[in-house]
């Protein structure tokens, strides 16, 4: 017999996970399948630390970084962990626009040189300052969520294909490798594979091969507050850095990359890429010895406008959409998990109309 849900997930990334977690908080029957296992590196989710920030481009995002704020607080307090530890932060770009939200502010290079000495920006560029920047434990926060969720009631597998999945009169059926699900809703986060998932919608999004490398741990001048958050717009891409935090070392990545077939695991960084990206971590915080760190590579979904996509789908209101996190997302897990259960519950939203799967820029 085919089982019957709420809600049928697909992805157990951070925002499938999330997703799960609200859902069955609320009561809701819920399913997510996972193709491969928790925690897998074959994805945009794995790693042991995430930059958060209220500092971005433009006021739409306001709201929906205040709600994951909000989202981590109430995690923590229900969890009894620390997910996001504050350091402050500061972003440099050579242009005068900056960023904005929260209390962040447009300061000098001294400025910035005085609250996070331990980090060097380039002459002439403008500089934002974000008190509430910081890190959050992102393996931590990813672990507890599937476990969380499993406690809530969500059954969630692991292992599992999807095959396809079509509407009918009855809700949205799925087939996988093991069985068929019927859902009332189907929530689609599977990151990279959105393309095959969901082609209509990911047509629009790539995913990028992306590298990071992470320090030795236990270095007083790669720890807050000598060094927080920051990232520095070079022409090479947007440069991204992590102070340490929890026993994971200074991370650094380059925020562009090639163009990959997730369906191939991502090759793991060549010792060329290596290096550059310790240089890069010398460069802005010459304090921190480099020496015997360690690179690793994962995915990006990008959209054109380098927003998400979440909403349900104009032609087919029972698909919902979490996904192409354009290498931001995992800031808002609370909020996105929140979002996708107010959406599967008929809970408007108008606030995430800047992130409709229909929008111009995406059509």
């Amino acid at each position: 017999m085919t089982a019957r849900y709420d809600a049928v997930i697909l992805g157990l990334g951070i925002h499938g996970s999330a997703s799960a977690y609200e859902l069955a908080r609320r009561g809701l029957r819920v399913a997510g399948i996972e193709r491969f296992t928790a925690g897998h590196p074959r994805g945009s989710s794995h790693g042991a630390t995430r930059m958060i920030r209220r500092a971005y481009p433009h006021p739409d995002w306001n709201e929906f970084v205040r709600h994951a704020y909000r989202g981590w607080e109430r995690w923590e307090r229900q969890a009894g962990m620390v997910f996001v530890h504050r350091t402050s932060g500061a972003y440099a770009h050579r242009s005068g626009g900056g960023l904005q939200g929260g209390r962040s502010r447009p300061a000098s290079l001294d400025e910035v040189a005085e609250v996070l000495p331990g980090l060097r920006l380039p002459d002439g560029y403008h500089a934002t300052l974000d008190p509430d920047a910081g890190v959050v434990e992102a393996g931590a926060a990813l672990a507890w969520a599937h476990a969380a969720a499993a406690e809530a009631g969500a059954e969630l597998s692991f292992g599992e294909t999807v095959l396809g999945w079509a509407g009918d009169d009855e809700g949205v059926r799925v087939a996988t490798d093991r069985r068929e699900l019927l859902a009332d809703r189907l929530v689609v986060a599977g990151g990279p594979w959105l393309s095959r998932l969901l082609p209509a919608v990911g047509v629009r999004a790539e995913v990028w091969r992306i590298l990071t490398y992470s320090a030795r741990p236990g270095q007083a001048a790669a720890q807050s507050p000598a060094l927080g958050a920051f990232s520095v717009d070079l022409d090479e891409g947007l440069v991204f850095g992590l102070p340490e935090v929890a026993g994971a070392g200074a991370k650094i990545g380059v925020d562009a990359g090639v163009l990959w077939d997730p369906e191939i695991p991502v090759a793991p960084p060549t010792p060329e890429e290596t290096g550059h990206l310790a240089g890069l971590l010398a460069r802005f915080a010459p304090g921190v010895d480099v020496t015997g760190g360690e690179a690793a590579a994962c995915l990006y979904t990008m959209t054109p406008d380098r927003r998400f996509l979440i909403g349900a789908l104009a032609d087919q209101p029972g698909v919902i959409v979490a996904a192409a996190c354009s290498g931001h997302g995992f800031k808002f897990a609370p909020a996105v998990g929140e979002a996708v259960a107010d959406l599967v519950e008929g809970i408007d939203r108008p606030d995430l109309d800047f992130l409709r799967p229909d929008r111009e820029v995406l059509r």
